[in-house]
């Protein structure tokens, strides 16, 4: 069993209330509308697309999921194996 929120980043407070009060592991889905805006940002230059997509990720663990389902997942593995 677990629980699972999603989207995630527009329900970080979601998170951190389900994890105060369930006792089964938490999910958050970073939905494939969060990871098109921060491709989309990236390309144009508008920001820095691994900075903002690692961000994305440590906010949601912060909030206090057990672990992020995302589209950002093999990028970030390359980030963290560097």
């Amino acid at each position: 069993d677990m629980v699972m929120v999603k989207p995630a980043l527009a329900y970080l407070d979601v998170i951190a209330e389900a994890r105060a009060v369930v006792d089964v592991p938490l999910a958050a889905y970073h939905v494939s509308g969060e990871y098109a805006m921060v491709e989309a940002a990236a390309a144009n230059g508008w920001l820095d697309g691994d900075a903002v997509g690692m961000e994305h990720l440590l906010s949601i663990r912060r909030a206090g999921a057990d672990f992020v389902l995302t589209y950002l997942a093999r990028r970030a593995a390359e980030l963290l194996g560097s």
